[in-house]
């Protein structure tokens, strides 16, 4: 799962890029902005939950 949050995230950054570049308005903007931005968190967590060892492995 942690390659998967790592493939992702840069769906997330291109997403963002792509609203900057291909929207004119500005309220379809900033939304979209904001859902390539939720889409990067979202790789971020499964990337970090998948870094994380589970409590049992530690004992």
């Amino acid at each position: 799962m942690k390659y998967a949050g790592l493939l992702v995230m840069p769906a997330g950054f291109f997403l963002t890029v792509a609203a900057i570049v291909l929207f004119p308005g500005a309220a379809q903007r900033t939304a979209f902005v904001l859902c390539g931005l939720a889409v990067e968190a979202m790789g971020l967590g499964v990337a970090v939950r998948g870094h994380m060892q589970l409590r049992s492995e530690n004992r």
